[in-house]
Order: C-alpha cells, then sequence, then structure tokens
C-alpha cells in the first residue's frame, strides 16, 4: 500500500468513531482545502446509525460494521478515537494485519497494549502513530521521539489532564470548593457526567506509563504506578500553600534512579516561581530535563476536539508524506522489556500536613517527638485556625526532604495520639 502524496493521490482514510473527538476531525478536514483535497474519509464507524447528528455525513459512510473499514483495500489509514480498551485495541491489530497504517488518540489502549501493537505494526511494515494520545495540541511523543532523541532524559513532569487542572486553578483563584469546581468542570462540557478517570489520576495515569516507556526504553505496567487523586483536597489547602509560597498541581511524574525508574501521579505542592505553577484552566504541560537540552517545557491545550485533530492530522500526513517501503521506520519505539519500578515507599520528598489537634499546652511537643523519633526534618509548623467551644486547633506541617515510608508510619503514630482528632491532608512537596 502507498500513501507517498508526491503521486498527489489522495489518502483514504476509515474512521473508528464520531464522538467529539471524531467530529471534530472531520470538521478539520473539511474546513481546510488542501487537507479536504488530501484526505478522504470513506467510512465511519459508529454504534447507532440512526443517531441525529450534529454533522451532516453524505450516504453510504456511516457503518457499524467493523469488517466495512478492515476489508476495504482503498482505506489506507485506520483512525480509531473510540475511547477504551475494548474493542478498540482488537480493531487496531486487525487493522495491522489488514495492512493499514493505523493513527490513535486512545492513551488506555497505547499504555496498556502499546508494546505489542507496536511489534505487530512492525511485523506488517505498518506505521502505528499516537501524538493525540498524550497532551492533546502538545506535541510530546515527537519531542520524545525525536527532537529529543541525542538526550538521555533523566526526568519529566506534568500537568497532563486539562480537567483536574481546570478545577485546581477554580479551587486556587476562587476558593471554590471541590464539588462547586467539579460542577462547573462539568458544566462548561470540560468534565465527564462520570468525571472518575480524570479526578482520580487514572487517565494522567495512561499518559505518563506512555511518556516514561518512551523516555526509558521499556514497558511501564500501568498497575505499578502509584497514583492518588484529587477528590481529597479542600480549599483551604490552596490557601495555605500559597502562604507558604507553593502552588497545588496534579502532577505526572517519571524519574530516573539509579537503574529504576519512580513513576508515580498525585497532587503536589510545586514553588510558585516554577514554569508548571503558572499553567491554569484546561491547559497542559509537560518539563521535561534531558542531558543535553537541560530543563525543556512545553504547553499549550490538552483537551477537545481541535488539538486533538491537530495532533492526530499531523500524524496522518506524516504517514502519508512518508517514502514508501519501509513504513514502520518512523515509529515511536516503546520498549519491550519491563522497567524496574521503584516503589513508592522509597520516595523521598518534602511533605505538607494538615491536621487538628487539641489546643492545649504540650501538643506541638509531643507531634514534633513522632517526627524525631522517626528522623523526619520539620521545616515549619503553622497554627491556623482554632475554635475554642470544642478546643481545638488547626495546624499545618511542612517537612525537609523525608523518607515515604517513614511518613506513613508517622502518620499512624499521630492518628494514634489522644491530642489528635484527625490528619485532613498529607501533600508531598516537590523541593
Amino acid at each position: 500500500m502507498n500513501v507517498n502524496q508526491s503521486d498527489k493521490s489522495p489518502v483514504c482514510i476509515g474512521l473508528l468513531g464520531l464522538g467529539n473527538v471524531g467530529t471534530g476531525f472531520v470538521e478539520s478536514i473539511r474546513a481546510n482545502h488542501d487537507l479536504s483535497e488530501k484526505l478522504i474519509i470513506k467510512k465511519i464507524l459508529v454504534k447507532d446509525l440512526t443517531k441525529s447528528r450534529s454533522l451532516a455525513i453524505p450516504d453510504g459512510i456511516l457503518t457499524s460494521n467493523i469488517s466495512d473499514i478492515i476489508e476495504d483495500s482503498d482505506i489506507d489509514i485506520v483512525v480509531e478515537v473510540l475511547g477504551g480498551e475494548f474493542p478498540a485495541a482488537e480493531y487496531i491489530e486487525q487493522a495491522f494485519m489488514a495492512g493499514k497504517h493505523v493513527v490513535t488518540a486512545n492513551k488506555e489502549v497505547v499504555a496498556k497494549h502499546g508494546s505489542e501493537l507496536a511489534r505487530t505494526s512492525h511485523e506488517h511494515n505498518r506505521q502505528f502513530l499516537f501524538e493525540a494520545s498524550v497532551g492533546g495540541g502538545v506535541p510530546v511523543i515527537n519531542a520524545l521521539v525525536r527532537d529529543l532523541a541525542a538526550n538521555q532524559i533523566t526526568s519529566i513532569k506534568a500537568i497532563i489532564n486539562g480537567t483536574t487542572n481546570y478545577i485546581l486553578t477554580q479551587m486556587t483563584d476562587y476558593s471554590s470548593g471541590f464539588s462547586d469546581a467539579l460542577t462547573q468542570a462539568q458544566q462548561l462540557g470540560y468534565a465527564e457526567p462520570d468525571p472518575a478517570n480524570d479526578i482520580e489520576g487514572i487517565d494522567s495515569t495512561y499518559k505518563v506509563a506512555i511518556m516514561a516507556s518512551l523516555a526509558f526504553s521499556g514497558s511501564i505496567l500501568v498497575d505499578s504506578i502509584y497514583r492518588e487523586g484529587i477528590t481529597k483536597l479542600d480549599a483551604r489547602d490552596f490557601r495555605y500553600a500559597h502562604e507558604l509560597g507553593y502552588s497545588i498541581k496534579l502532577l505526572a511524574i517519571a524519574r530516573r534512579i539509579t537503574g529504576e525508574v519512580e513513576i508515580r501521579v498525585h497532587p503536589t505542592l510545586i514553588p510558585e516561581a516554577h514554569p508548571l505553577a503558572k499553567v491554569d484552566g484546561v491547559f497542559n504541560a509537560v518539563y521535561i530535563e534531558g542531558d543535553l537540552v537541560g530543563p525543556l517545557l512545553l504547553q499549550g491545550r490538552g483537551a477537545g476536539p481541535e488539538p486533538t485533530s491537530s495532533a492526530l492530522l499531523s500524524d496522518v500526513l506524516a504517514i502519508a508524506a512518508a517514502p514508501s517501503g519501509d513504513h514502520a521506520q518512523l515509529n515511536p519505539v516503546l520498549g519491550q522489556q519491563p522497567i524496574a519500578i521503584r516503589p513508592i515507599e522509597q520516595l523521598l520528598s518534602g511533605y505538607y500536613l494538615r491536621m487538628q489537634v487539641l489546643d492545649e499546652p504540650g501538643v506541638l511537643h509531643k507531634i514534633a517527638s513522632v517526627f524525631a523519633n522517626l528522623d523526619i526534618s520539620i521545616a515549619s509548623v503553622i497554627q491556623k485556625e482554632s475554635d475554642e467551644i470544642i478546643g481545638t486547633a488547626e495546624i499545618v506541617v511542612t517537612t525537609h526532604e523525608s523518607l515515604e515510608a517513614d511518613i506513613q508510619v508517622a502518620l499512624k503514630t499521630l492518628i494514634q495520639q489522644d491530642c489528635v482528632n484527625n490528619i485532613g491532608a498529607c501533600i508531598r512537596i516537590d523541593l
């Protein structure tokens, strides 16, 4: 199959899915005269042929049968935007076996099945491109695969979920509670009716798995990635963080440490002077450090039909422009060998703890003793709000760099103290 545009023949596309992203993909082609001359969408797979759609589709284009796309010899490239693990993974494999190239925005499929699908694409000399799976319109994959190929990547820190970043921005700027910020995100269309994938950090986990696999040349088991969502954050934590000189972001972090990779997703206090602290709203940003290039920030719109279509079309056009023959040579190399993941208990980090304690003499000494017995160095202790009626006070403790395992022991010990009513928050600090 030759999709080289040098012969000026249009490239035929089979589109899997016509939701928001699929609709945006079609509209982007139609709105651009040059693209509409180069690319023809011959078939579109949908679940329901009778569903009312905002987009006018000519007769004969829609199908509910995947075979109409897989078995069509005129279709050169399959663009998959179904979402979800199955049946998308099987459809992509079938496309390779039928001699078709595949472009996908499906982070779950790439994170969980990328290595096997890359191997299948290579066996059939097809291209498997997935720029849209991470960061929407932010060209993260190409940066890691090509632009930074000469570098040893040492670390990646990323804000890669626009929904959670919007919610956290509302909580930062307007002191919104989590529930109110989530409701607003849903009303604006930034959050799904069931937002679990976003607010529990699952979406970010898939994306950091893909980036780490490319950056560190190995396969990442998604279930091995430590993950915390944002549902337990309170508006007061954002106020206190600001007083301490920090912002709170949901970060996806991957770092190379002595033969292992530390990889995690969780809320993090980052210094307000850090470039990532200034990334607000639905924007995404990826902060990469390489041995040659040093620190590099990629930032842009991370979600929505338009930026995702930009990434999809970039991959489609790259395939169309590639010389015929060895198409697989441009594929991102997803590592086949498993990477050793550093246990979260071995993490060294600063920590922010908010707790409610009895407002009486000697309490701070007892709390400090718990930390001292574990060789945890306290950076600051600040008393915040007091309740004279019930005789409690809220204190915020920050630590210098400490071992995660020791912090977890400290939390269990503190909650058993008679002077500690509850521990409202424990958030890692990026020092």
